[in-house]
């Protein structure tokens, strides 16, 4: 780190803490050379995969833009600000951890869905009409019948097995019957 005083090579650092709320450290340094003080932030680069859009089209991942449709969906809904930062970084850390160079618009779309799902209802349903280009009130119909005929991912987690994992191995072998 170059001085901005005196473009002196060497600094030294004073003091390093964690910025409240957020992933950056806040650095307090001091130029060996003339002795001035300031302080730098550093956060971590993550290197989040391009988008591909319908017609094939690429761009960068844009943390504002999910935000935005996010934000869009939940006007007027009782969803903190919190919680919607919340989904938002795991969509973005799903996507950095998925491990490919590109991700389709429409998988990034299906996290924001999941996302929506858990927070609000509404929310869902209002992205999902323009994800999926709603052509009619049955479209809505459909989409929030089958809301409430499948379990959230809250409630699958909440619901206990029925069979443990050594009897469904053990199911499917019977299954498949006696080795020839």
């Amino acid at each position: 780190m170059h001085c901005p005083f005196c473009s002196a090579p060497d600094t030294k650092v004073v003091d390093s803490r964690l910025v409240a709320d957020t992933n950056q450290i806040r650095r307090r340094r001091e130029c060996i050379k003339c002795s001035e003080r300031y302080t730098t932030y550093e956060s971590v680069e993550l290197n989040l995969p391009r988008v591909i859009k319908t017609h094939g089209e690429r761009e960068s991942f844009n943390e504002h833009k999910l935000r935005g449709g996010m934000q869009r969906a939940l006007e007027k809904r009782p969803v903190s600000a919190e919680a919607l930062e919340a989904a938002v970084s795991h969509i973005a850390h799903r996507a950095m951890v998925c491990g490919e160079r590109e991700v389709p618009a429409g998988r990034i779309g299906q996290w924001v869905m999941d996302e929506l799902r858990e927070l609000d209802q509404v929310a869902y349903v209002r992205f999902a009409s323009v994800y999926r280009s709603f052509e009619d009130v049955n479209a809505f119909r459909e989409e929030i019948e089958r809301l409430e005929r499948e379990p959230s991912a809250a409630e699958k987690r909440d619901q206990m097995p029925l069979l443990d994992d050594a009897q469904r191995s053990g199911s499917k072998d019977a299954e498949r019957g006696p080795p020839a």
